[in-house]
């Protein structure tokens, strides 16, 4: 980790925040519980006991793994459904395949992104192929969920298959920072994902002893959770470390820096940064549904019931599906 990254950072386009924006102090720093998801690879719950005003437009988010895998014991999900959101799966380490009841699909490896717009709804697998449940290797990435606007939640479903190499590239001053922005725009930087509720999601990777002071759109939310390393944020720096999210509040700025020494199996801090226009909108969440009344859960529900969110492909068996999965 990371699979994109350049040999000489000061070759990219520099970013700092001009001194007079308000720097964002850090509201909480909450540690991500474990758990496991889909046929059983761990996760850490990177928004857990966050309130959701915070978080909004987001509405959780998984780091899997890292997990190095002996032969035979790569796992994925079975088949599920997802309405009412966006899904962003990024992966830094391993490969996974994932298919749709509507034909859609592809592989993601390496820094690659897969953002998959739910919408109305649609039948979903993600799972490493099988020459890697054979070999087992490692495994490392992140999935987020987007909440979309009562005005999208039925819009058709789409895919963007985000390749590690359309990501934009950007630096710090002193080229102590490589920072990867996915989506959404940075000091005048756009990354290339396209994306319904207006957001922005980096991974920052940050050399020991090095420190960011990002320009932050002020009407967005602020959010850090770190995938590796240890570090500090804010300007008061409050300590950080895996696992942990630090929440921001209001201001044009946001500040991370990297502790001068790392622990052995991470290098580097390795961050991931997200903000977004919260929607303010009523939220129904249970399980694979995100919706804004009860209601239209129960909807959902009996929408997928009835086979009315796609049918499984023949070459395909449902084994273990239902409500639930990533």
């Amino acid at each position: 980790m990371p699979a994109v990254t350049v040999e000489n950072p000061l070759t990219l386009p520099r970013v700092a925040a001009p001194a007079d924006a308000a720097p964002r102090p850090v509201l909480a720093v909450s540690t991500a519980p474990s758990g496991v998801e889909g046929e059983g690879f761990p996760v850490r719950r990177a928004f857990a006991g966050i309130n959701y005003r915070h978080l909004d437009p987001f509405i959780m988010m998984d780091q899997m793994g890292e997990v190095e895998y002996a032969p035979g014991e790569p796992k994925g999900t079975p088949w599920h459904p997802h309405r009412g959101f966006e899904t962003v799966t990024y992966l830094l380490d391993g490969v996974f395949v994932h298919q749709d009841s509507n034909g859609g699909g592809g592989t993601i490896q390496n820094g690659d992104t897969q953002w998959m717009t739910a919408g109305s709804g649609l039948l979903h697998i993600e799972a490493p192929p099988e020459e890697l449940v054979v070999s087992g290797g490692l495994f490392h990435g992140l999935q987020l969920w987007v909440n979309l606007p009562a005005a999208d939640k039925m819009m058709a479903p789409r895919y963007q298959d985000i390749r590690g190499g359309q990501v934009q590239l950007l630096t710090s001053p002193d080229g102590g920072a490589l920072l990867r922005v996915i989506a959404g725009e940075l000091d005048g930087h756009e990354g290339p994902g396209v994306t319904h509720t207006p957001i922005t999601m980096i991974h920052a990777t940050l050399r020991p002893g090095a420190e960011i002071t990002l320009p932050w759109r002020p009407e967005f939310n602020g959010l850090a959770y770190v995938m590796a390393g240890r570090g500090t944020v804010g300007a008061e720096r409050r300590p950080i470390r895996l696992g942990q999210t630090a929440v921001f509040g209001d201001g044009g700025s946001l500040t991370v820096r990297a502790d001068e020494r790392q622990d052995g199996n991470a290098p580097d801090l390795e961050i991931v940064l997200l903000g977004g226009r919260p929607i303010r909108e009523p939220m129904a969440h249970y399980g694979p549904f995100v919706m804004n009344t009860q209601d239209e859960l129960r909807q959902a529900f009996e929408d997928f019931q009835k086979g009315r969110l796609g049918t499984v492909p023949a070459v395909h068996g449902m084994g273990s599906e239902g409500p639930g999965g990533a």
